[in-house]
């Protein structure tokens, strides 16, 4: 009961945003011209879709900050809309956060906390952050909410099903982009629902950057952590988007606080591969002597060697304008959908070669957050996706971008970018290419291997040994396809058995209700066998989810 209430009512909330957007491009969703609209119509439909979004609740709060960076499935005004959607749920009372945390301590709060303050000092989506001391310092408790892995849980499952049907009638890039954050969220939301991980993952980063004195992150307290509770440090700090007094007073330098956080978040995405996944204002104090406390690390994100690799080698290849090595990497990062062919993407390559040229050859200062529309307009246009570790790169470069402009309107992003990066050359190429003497023996090695794969191939043809096999993937996609267009054949008959029987009952009763019934039951039956596509796409529900509702641990 609970599962269909809370269906009809995404369903009730979120269906009319859906057929708006079919009609953008059909004026009667599968046939006409596109709907015309004007930009202020553009607008009030994204502070609704906002506004509907932060009402149900955590999980679409959760998923609207993800896709406020994925302009490959949302176009502006909804990209800003959706970014301005912050966590809006009010706090839980007391008593309820009380009880998660002496169930996860085993004790009462008074044996084990000095004092524990009701108040929560903020209230999120997961959960919320309460003041308290213990051992003789001041710490914060995060608290998971009660209730909230069965809330998030379902919420996920019927996502899931929605998107299986969105799959199967409306098959393109932004539907499968969308599926693929929604899946990735599905993992993601477990691990910031496991506090211990994020114990876990702080312990790690204070490691990596234990003689860095430009960052830091929150000890925590492992005798007092669990998985639904976190106990920290209290750390003192303002936030680094309220810095404008000590920039003006000289207490800091607005270059020293902008080039040790990019200096930061650089080395984390292309050096360590251990990446802070939720940059925002919120998550970033900077302490009185300049150091940047970096909170809030229930999220993040691990970027393979390959990955860094390619993300370099597309930059090398921008600018030298070598369009088919964009392309190569590109197809490396999983960009571009091994079903669109090659001819098709070079005009989207060469469309975002002709951006970065611009943005060199331009006179005046460059603002990165231009250049980065235009490129992500570029995506939502052509059948690209965004992998997720370019999207968080390029949530941290607006999100430094933006901080720079607040306090310095004549900013130059790329000229700031450029020296960073400079700065940081040798440790870039270090890790993300591989040593003179690696290079050779990995070569040695693969040039053994083709010479022995040949060397095989002529053996078994010479001994009339060849054999052709087909891809199991290949067999199951037949399989589906024979499956669907049985299914087809079967909806037409029992259309047609529908139809003529209701003609036979309407010939003998004569009742215009039981006509209109019946014939209205076998129009929708042959409309669901004429939209149907003749290939049956992968169901979303079939892959790999994070949580399931009812799920303990």
């Amino acid at each position: 009961m609970k599962r269909t209430a809370r269906t009809v009512s995404v369903l009730t909330r979120l269906t009319p945003f859906l057929v708006a957007f079919l009609r953008d491009r059909r004026s009667w969703i599968v046939f006409g011209s596109p709907a015309r609209r004007t930009a202020a119509q553009h607008r009030r439909r994204a502070d609704r879709l906002s506004d509907r979004l932060a009402g149900l609740g955590p999980t679409f709060i959760k998923l609207a900050q993800l896709l406020s960076s994925r302009a490959d499935i949302l176009p502006e005004p909804y990209l800003s809309a959706v970014g301005r959607l912050q966590d809006r749920v009010p706090p839980d009372p007391s008593h309820r956060i009380r009880r998660v945390v002496e169930q996860e301590l085993e004790l009462p709060i008074a044996e084990v906390f000095e004092s524990f303050e009701d108040e929560p000092l903020a209230a999120a989506s997961l959960g919320q952050v309460h003041r308290a001391r213990v051992d003789g310092r001041d710490v914060v408790v995060k608290v998971l909410r009660p209730d909230v892995e069965d809330s998030i849980a379902l919420d996920i499952d019927i996502s899931f099903r929605f998107l299986f049907w969105l799959n199967i009638l409306f098959p393109n890039h932004h539907v499968r982009a969308l599926t693929n954050v929604i899946r990735e969220f599905s993992v993601r939301v477990r691990d910031e629902m496991d506090f211990r991980r994020e114990a876990a993952n702080i312990d790690r980063f204070r490691r990596v950057f234990a003689n860095d004195r430009r960052v830091r992150a929150p000890e925590v307290l492992e005798k007092y952590t669990r998985r639904r509770v976190l106990v920290m440090e209290m750390c003192e700090g303002t936030k680094i988007d309220q810095l404008e007094s000590h920039f003006r007073s000289g207490r800091l330098r607005f270059a020293q606080v902008m080039e040790g956080l990019t200096s930061v978040y650089l080395r984390m995405m292309m050096v360590d591969g251990f990446m802070h996944a939720d940059p925002h204002p919120g998550n970033l104090l900077v302490e009185d002597d300049g150091t940047i406390i970096v909170l809030d690390w229930g999220a993040v994100l691990e970027v393979p060697r390959w990955t860094r690799e390619s993300i370099v080698g597309v930059a090398l290849a921008l600018g030298r304008d070598d369009l088919d090595g964009v392309i190569n990497e590109m197809y490396r990062l999983g960009m571009i959908s091994p079903d669109v062919s090659r001819g098709e993407i070079r005009e989207a390559a060469a469309e975002i070669l002709r951006i970065v040229e611009r943005a060199k050859t331009t006179n005046r200062q460059t603002i990165i957050e231009d250049v980065m529309r235009d490129v992500l307009d570029t995506f939502y246009t052509w059948p690209l996706m965004l992998p997720q570790e370019l999207v968080y790169f390029l949530r941290t470069s607006a999100l430094i971008e933006g901080l720079a402009f607040s306090y310095d309107p004549r900013f130059d992003g790329l000229a700031f970018i450029r020296r960073v990066v400079a700065d940081h050359r040798s440790d870039l190429l270090r890790t993300t290419r591989q040593q003179p003497v690696q290079m050779a023996r990995s070569f040695v090695e693969e040039s053994q291997s083709v010479v022995r794969s040949v060397r095989d191939l002529v053996t078994r043809a010479e001994r009339e040994e060849l054999r052709v096999r087909i891809h199991p993937r290949d067999i199951q996609s037949q399989e589906r396809f024979l499956h669907l267009q049985a299914r087809r054949l079967l909806l037409s008959v029992f259309a047609s058995v529908t139809a003529l029987i209701t003609a036979i009952l309407f010939l003998a009763v004569r009742n215009w209700w039981l006509l209109g019934f019946g014939l209205g039951a076998a129009l929708v039956l042959f409309v669901i066998v004429l939209f149907i596509p003749t290939h049956l796409l992968a169901n979303p529900m079939r892959h790999a989810r994070g949580i399931r509702p009812g799920e303990r641990r």
